[in-house]
């Protein structure tokens, strides 16, 4: 009986510690379940100031706001307007002044609508409302890529607005 007796608290004694061990493992997958739920914020988004804030991916488009007082947009607008018509210059010969010259050159009114979107610099979308020869307004769509680390801006499509904006 005195060798039962001595096997009885090894016996438990293992028991408890398998016991211990199956708490301690249990126990460390739920705080990890905890940990990845806590920290399960979402994609990251971008707020209008640059900053992280909730509810905008980085990568999307995001509305630009008070776009009739953003003189950064204004003047993105007017370098569209000038792009255009110096493209359409040198299309036509150089730009020598003569009639040919002048068709379809536009004069910029302003933005009235702006999207921008974080790429490798900042791709901006604008509805551009700008005047033909004869004072007929018109709107445009633009896209022009800024990147703010160099002195570029890049026009990459202009033409009539689509209705989609």
């Amino acid at each position: 009986m005195a060798a039962g007796s001595i096997r009885s608290p090894i016996s438990s004694s293992s028991s408890l510690l398998l016991s211990f061990n199956s708490i301690l493992l249990f126990l460390l997958a739920l705080s990890v379940t905890a940990a990845s739920a806590a920290f399960d914020v979402g994609p990251i988004r971008l707020g209008d100031d640059g900053g992280i804030a909730p509810g905008r991916k980085v990568g999307g488009r995001a509305e630009v706001r008070g776009v009739q007082t953003d003189s950064q947009v204004q003047d993105l607008g007017l370098f569209c307007i000038e792009e255009h018509n110096r493209r359409l210059r040198r299309r036509d010969g150089g730009g020598g002044g003569g009639a040919a010259t002048s068709a379809g050159l536009l004069t910029f009114g302003r933005v009235v609508a702006a999207q921008r979107q974080v790429v490798s610099g900042i791709k901006y979308y604008l509805r551009i409302a700008a005047f033909a020869d004869g004072g007929e307004r018109r709107s445009f769509d633009a896209v022009v890529v800024v990147k703010p680390w160099l002195p570029s801006r890049t026009l990459i499509s202009f033409g009539p607005a689509v209705d989609r904006y």
